[in-house]
């Protein structure tokens, strides 16, 4: 572990913002990144399972996730394969209806940049949610619109809704992402990997 994952997993600078929410938890950072790797998933921030865990996606969104990659879960835990850095790297906690906190912008401000700094060029950019998406992309729009102009930014950059159970109705919604989108992407991860 270098230098920069060692601070962030030290970080405790959300201590008073978690200690206020619903949840009343501590901090957690979940830092799985390493320079080198040929695909990057960039994502939100960790729920409450990998929270506990301290493992990404270690929840039915890492299932749908790595369904959507085409790859299991030995590969998706390969650090030389697969960094996973998400906006926020810890779990935001739940408002008073348990629904998920948007991540802390103070996060990705403090340690975004560098992070990407020190993963170098990543062949492949997978994006998991519109918070992904506007740092990345600098994408206004909806996540909709943005996943649905995909070929703008393949083969480099896919965004992705994210795989929340949640979205399950826009996946329904929008059967052109499982049917164009997904075999693109899942060709193009193994290209990456098998390189």
């Amino acid at each position: 572990m270098n230098s920069l994952q060692k601070e962030i997993e030290a970080c405790r600078i959300c201590a008073d913002r978690f200690r206020a929410t619903h949840t009343a938890h501590d901090p957690r950072p979940v830092v799985w990144f390493r320079r080198g790797t040929p695909l990057l998933v960039a994502g939100q921030a960790p729920g409450a399972r990998v929270h506990a865990s301290g493992r990404p996606f270690t929840d039915p969104s890492g299932d749908r996730l790595r369904d959507w990659l085409g790859i299991d879960e030995t590969v998706f835990y390969d650090r030389a394969r697969v960094s996973i850095v998400p906006m926020a790297f810890c779990f935001p906690g739940y408002d008073a209806r348990k629904a998920d906190l948007p991540p802390p912008p103070v996060c990705g401000q403090t340690w975004h940049d560098g992070v990407m700094n020190e993963l170098g060029r990543v062949p492949l950019t997978v994006l998991v949610g519109g918070h992904a998406h506007k740092y990345h992309l600098d994408a206004r729009g909806s996540v909709t619109n943005t996943v649905r102009r995909w070929q703008d930014h393949a083969p480099q950059v896919f965004p992705l809704p994210h795989p929340s159970w949640r979205n399950t109705a826009w996946l329904k919604k929008n059967p052109w992402f499982e049917a164009e989108l997904l075999p693109v992407l899942r060709a193009r991860v193994q290209e990456v990997l098998n390189d």
